[in-house]
């Protein structure tokens, strides 16, 4: 018993060793990288964190990135990429550790950081153990994630606060949560330094090569003035920076006699970032009405399926297509007005089928805007979509 206890003891220290080297070999990884930004926030976190890379190659600073969202990707100095190696695909913020290490390898000016973390505890440990960052980013605040960071938006901002660096800098976007997230930057002697979008101009937003919103080109170009890099710089390297894979698209299709214009929104899943991102294409003249509406429901989304099907009023489509399971979760809540106009395609379509539904409403031409989560049908749809000709592309 007293041998069983000596090991297991020995077992403990050289643990705790093991982890204070590693510790101490991380925490020297980032004081050899001057600038470190961690970008959080509810919406745009990869776009932001590649605009921002590519502003800062832009002028001449050796940078390197690393994104999270839709496909996570380690963004080399001469911008190219590779995916993040998950084991077992599952994703941990523990692997920030690893990224560090490799970045440091190029002994660059800086590293730009997407934020992973949900909870508001490994939020707060993404900043001070994992980035410690002198510059944060906080894109917008929306009502997602809400079991881990709300109920409410305020509690939402709370929470995202605390990747925010102590007596250092914080960019962001955010207007209606404003003055939650000055609170909590002066509890923590952060500069807090809010973007005005309406500064990019239309001429500047034309020479992206996908459709990108001035709320986070505004913020990379503060990101770039911080470091002193130059705004025509900073423009040229974000026009050449490549777009995130779920950055959004409208893609042109003509198939069965019919032109279709085709938004995949199913990356801004909330509620109001879905609305915002609808009500842009409209204005953009990057899709038009009659408009059709493809809600993705997923079982472990009932919530935030109802919130997308309350949506149908203030988007007002021709018609409404539901998918996925359980599809009652958004009927529900879709006004009496689009009840006759709502077709439910259910959870188990083959990939044809589901496209055949799809189109089989547009008469001649049309828009589809596909919201709400990608999960299981979403995926398979846009699997069709990729056998399908298409004539064009807003990239």
């Amino acid at each position: 018993m007293l041998f069983c206890y000596v090991v297991y003891l020995i077992g403990c220290v050289l643990t705790l060793a093991a982890g204070v080297v590693e510790q101490r070999r991380h925490y020297a990884n980032l004081h050899d990288i001057p600038v470190r930004i961690l970008v959080n926030g509810t919406r745009g976190k990869s776009t932001i964190t590649r605009l921002c890379a590519g502003a800062l190659r832009g002028g001449g600073v050796v940078t390197v990135a690393k994104t999270t969202g839709t496909a996570a990707r380690f963004i080399h100095p001469d911008g190219s990429e590779e995916p993040v190696y998950r084991k077992f695909d599952i994703a941990n913020v523990v692997e920030q550790v690893g990224i560090v290490r490799r970045a440091a390898a190029y002994h660059p000016g800086a590293l730009v950081v997407e934020c992973m973390a949900v909870m508001p505890d490994l939020q707060e440990i993404s900043q001070t153990k994992l980035i410690q960052s002198n510059i944060g980013v906080i894109s917008n605040v929306r009502m997602d994630h809400i079991t881990e960071m709300g109920p409410t938006a305020e509690d939402i901002a709370r929470s995202l606060s605390r990747s925010m660096p102590v007596g250092g800098v914080c960019v962001t976007a955010e207007r209606e949560r404003l003055a939650v997230l000055a609170k909590e930057a002066e509890r923590r002697n952060c500069e807090l330094i809010v973007v005005d979008p309406t500064s990019v101009t239309d001429e500047e937003m034309r020479g992206f090569r996908c459709i990108t919103f001035r709320e986070n080109v505004a913020i990379a170009l503060a990101v770039a003035e911080q470091l002193g890099v130059d705004r025509r710089s900073a423009l040229a390297g974000m026009w050449s920076a490549a777009p995130d894979p779920g950055a959004l698209r409208v893609e042109e299709y003509r198939v069965a006699g019919k032109h279709l214009w085709f938004a995949n929104l199913f990356a801004a899943n909330d509620p109001e970032s879905t609305l915002m991102n609808i009500e842009e294409l409209l204005a953009g003249g990057l899709i038009s009405r009659p408009l059709h509406m493809v809600i993705g429901c997923r079982p472990d989304r009932i919530e935030r399926n109802g919130q997308i099907g309350s949506l149908v009023g203030e988007v007002d489509p021709e018609r409404v297509v539901l998918i996925g399971e359980p599809t009652r979760s958004a009927r529900v809540a879709i006004p009496a007005g689009w009840q006759d106009r709502t077709v439910d395609l259910g959870g188990d379509r083959h990939p044809t089928e589901l496209f055949d539904g799809i189109l089989a409403g547009i008469d001649h031409y049309g828009s589809v805007v596909a919201v709400g989560s990608i999960h299981g049908q979403g995926e398979r749809l846009l699997e069709q979509l990729e056998t399908v000709q298409r004539v064009g592309s807003s990239q």
